[in-house]
């Protein structure tokens, strides 16, 4: 019975040529094994790898958007009164720039011959109106009295004329006197009636008319008082004072100057309360409104105001805005001082968004690399709000992708690029 073939088998030990022909084979495998990942990878973009360190990336994702408008700015002063020139005359500055002042201090003064001369002519028109109204009350006082003498005369005379008529009256009962004598008595009573009433109209018609006489005369040194009241006011306005306290910010003229009326000198800046000057681009200025919410950053303090006001014209392509803010003594704010801002336009919710980079400019916003792995792969996108740190998606990506952030200018407009 044969049980195997081992009797037949016979060793032969293997030849140094057939152990370098499996070595080549099993080369030529892994080569042709890489070839194949190449060519399935894409053979216009093997030639192209960029360090994972030469860029950046960021994770897409939900949340909310705020779309702002990033601008820069400076501190003003919320109430910087201007000082004008209440009339011609040469300047004299009292305080320098960097004073501090409080209200009602002197700042400057204006000497004015013109006026100063003007009050006092006027004065001494005042004073002649004066005396002159003093002499018509004397003048009245001696008319009223010759009024007054004329009727006390006119009485005396009724009295007589009464009495002679009385005299009458007896005697012609007891035919002492002839009848023409006795009508005689009653004529002259009759008359001396008329004078004592006509002397009595007579003295109350002087009365009145002095009376409105003296009125004219008062009302005419009122009026004279009223223009010397104001020429003192203006004098007294010569003396230019702060209206409120703060500092002196800018001469607007030059000392010992010849100024005319209405002419700026000088500016107080009110150091109580200030306010943030903005210079928005030209093209955000129809998006602006009144009470929207501004952030303002003072080197690591942020604080948030709203928007007072907006210029209405364009300086420099440039719209100018002011913000209204809580101030607080931390602040250690100070006049002209440089910050930066977001007006935070408006807010949207559940909204596809990846941090901004250099790719929103270099790709020109319609393309980006998706990381697949360690591939960068070249991809079509859509982009809608953008912020100042955010962006929006809105086609071309899905929350949870990983995008190159910054410039795409080193892929070379790749399909596919290697990220080592």
């Amino acid at each position: 019975m044969i049980q195997d073939t081992s009797a037949q088998d016979t060793f032969k030990a293997p030849s140094k040529a057939g152990q370098f022909k499996r070595l080549l084979i099993l080369g030529l495998a892994v080569m042709l094994v890489s070839a194949v990942v190449w060519a399935s990878i894409d053979n216009d973009s093997v030639a192209t790898s960029i360090k994972r360190s030469e860029l950046r990336f960021d994770t897409l994702e939900r949340g909310t958007l705020i779309r702002d408008i990033p601008t820069t700015g400076k501190i003003v002063a919320a109430n910087a009164p201007v000082l004008y020139s209440p009339a011609q005359g040469s300047v004299t500055l009292i305080a320098k720039p960097g004073d501090r002042v409080e209200p009602g201090d002197i700042v400057a003064t204006i000497e004015s011959h013109q006026l100063t001369n003007s009050l006092k002519q006027q004065e001494a028109v005042l004073e002649g109106m004066k005396s002159s109204l003093e002499r018509a009350r004397l003048n009245a006082r001696r008319e009223q009295l010759k009024a007054q003498q004329t009727l006390d005369m006119a009485e005396v005379d009724l009295a007589a004329a009464d009495r002679e008529s009385r005299r009458g009256d007896q005697l012609i009962q007891s035919e002492l006197i002839s009848k023409i004598d006795f009508e005689k008595s009653k004529d002259d009573l009759h008359k001396a009636k008329l004078l004592f009433a006509h002397a009595g109209q007579e003295a109350q018609l002087m009365k009145d008319t002095l009376t409105f006489e003296l009125k004219n005369s008062a009302l005419k040194v009122e009026r004279q008082a009223l223009v010397v009241k104001e020429l003192v006011r203006q004098v007294a306005a010569l003396n230019i004072i702060a209206p409120v306290g703060g500092i002196i910010g800018n001469w607007l003229t030059e000392q010992k100057a010849r100024i005319g009326q209405s002419q700026p000198i000088l500016t107080v800046v009110d150091l109580t309360a200030f306010e943030a000057e903005l210079a928005v681009p030209e093209s955000y200025a129809d998006e602006l409104g009144l009470g929207m919410a501004v952030e303002l950053t003072f080197g690591a303090i942020m604080v948030v105001g709203k928007l007072s006001s907006i210029s209405p014209e364009v300086r420099n392509r440039e719209v100018s805005a002011r913000v209204r803010f809580e101030q607080d003594s931390s602040l250690q704010l100070r006049q002209n001082q440089r910050l930066s801002a977001r007006v935070l336009l408006e807010h949207r919710s559940n909204v596809l968004m990846v941090k901004r980079g250099a790719f929103v400019t270099s790709g020109g916003g319609v393309e980006v690399y998706t990381m697949q792995q360690d591939i960068a792969q070249q991809t079509a996108i859509v982009l809608g709000a953008r912020s100042m740190s955010h962006v929006e998606v809105l086609q071309g990506g899905s929350a949870g992708d990983v995008w190159v952030t910054s410039s795409i200018v080193p892929f070379k407009n790749a399909a596919q690029v290697l990220v080592r």
